[in-house]
């Protein structure tokens, strides 16, 4: 196939070299179970734990504009900070959003109450994917600086708490540049992915390297894992998502392979691609709540850990039906050789923190 899929540049100093100067975390369950080694229990956290379901997180943000506080570092550090008191969680991770790099990279978004990320102008022909900025380590010195803020918070050694830092992955930054703001069918990335593949591929390189310029930022600064969100991959097929979306997601993490940090990789919708996504290079993959753990470890494969996976929405059904589907899923997680707890998407809004506090301290007892 002629489709050109370039290398993805990134501004950033490789970070490999510091990795020496991390916090020890020797013995946190969380670092040993995406190791693929033994913790002293299942390790839990949960995705967008830091936010809208806390009432403290609703106070602090009154009147501040979503982006503005994650790029105000000691608002960031403290939102991330709130679900870890709450809870007990075994990690942290950086209050952020996918659109960050975009921002600070110079692109129009914004973050509309109701609706989500908004693009003043998509990015559709070959000129558009051009005219786009590169990502100035510079500009990412904010987000650096909340980790920075929260590792000096987060504590040492076994009882010490890793912060995973992310970011966006190439294919669902690229669905919000294409279609101007959030989309059920993803209709205009399809036809521009399959009637321009060229131009595609040059608009998901670009992105690729922002991403890793965003993620080596946060590496240098301190966090001690990365996710890899791509939220929308499961709007795919096994050989869309192959021909037009891995190379881009393998080039990120092939990107960070000696940074000295896990790589977590999560999509939604994604139990048909599980296979791809296990080749593409991350140490874990995170798995959504429509196959069972057992069954997606088969199609990831036998050496990478598994995070997951928790329907979100059972968290509103009641303590017996959550202390089941939580026992279930722990049991079927036994069957990876690392696995970390989590729910299959993030936290829903209106979710009741005391039935996640209940989560933790049922993982954490079995």
């Amino acid at each position: 196939m002629p489709d050109t899929i370039p290398a993805p540049t990134s501004n950033a100093p490789h970070p490999g070299a510091a990795a020496g100067s991390r916090r020890d975390l020797t013995g946190a369950p969380f670092l040993a179970a995406v190791r693929r080694e033994r913790p002293s229990r299942t390790p839990v956290w949960f995705m967008r734990q830091a936010g809208r379901s806390l009432p403290e997180y609703r106070e602090l943000r009154k009147g501040t504009e979503m982006l503005a506080a994650c790029l105000t570092p000691d608002l960031a550090c403290e939102i991330t900070l709130q679900p870890v008191r709450r809870y007990g969680v075994d990690a942290a991770i950086l209050f952020s959003d996918i659109v960050v790099p975009l921002k600070v990279a110079g692109i129009g978004v914004e973050i509309v109450a109701g609706t989500g990320p908004v693009v003043a102008e998509p990015v559709r022909t070959a000129a558009d994917v051009a005219a786009l900025p590169t990502l100035e380590l510079e500009a990412v010195a904010p987000v650096a600086e909340a980790v920075r803020l929260l590792t000096a918070e987060l504590g040492t050694g076994p009882s010490g708490t890793p912060l995973i830092g992310f970011a966006g992955a190439p294919f669902t930054v690229a669905s919000y540049l294409v279609e101007g703001g959030p989309s059920r069918n993803h209709e205009r990335t399809k036809a521009l992915m399959h009637s321009d593949p060229d131009t595609w591929h040059a608009l998901l390189g670009h992105l690729a390297g922002i991403t890793l310029t965003f993620l080596r930022a946060q590496i240098a600064a301190g966090v001690d894992a990365v996710q890899l969100f791509d939220s929308w991959a499961g709007a795919l097929s096994e050989r869309e998502y192959r021909r037009f979306v891995m190379p881009h997601s393998a080039a990120v993490l092939a990107g960070l392979a000696d940074a000295g940090v896990p790589r977590i990789h999560f999509g939604v919708g994604t139990g048909e691609l599980l296979t791809a996504m296990g080749e593409a290079g991350a140490d874990v993959v995170g798995v959504d709540w429509r196959i069972p753990l057992d069954v997606a470890t088969r199609r990831i494969g036998p050496d990478k850990a598994v995070q997951g996976n928790l329907d979100p929405s059972v968290l509103f059904a009641g303590t017996d039906v959550v202390d089941a589907e939580v026992r279930r899923i722990v049991a079927e997680g036994k069957a990876a050789p690392g696995h970390v707890f989590n729910l299959g998407h993030g936290v829903l809004p209106e979710t009741d923190p005391d039935m996640l506090a209940r989560v933790v301290e049922l993982v954490h007892s079995l």
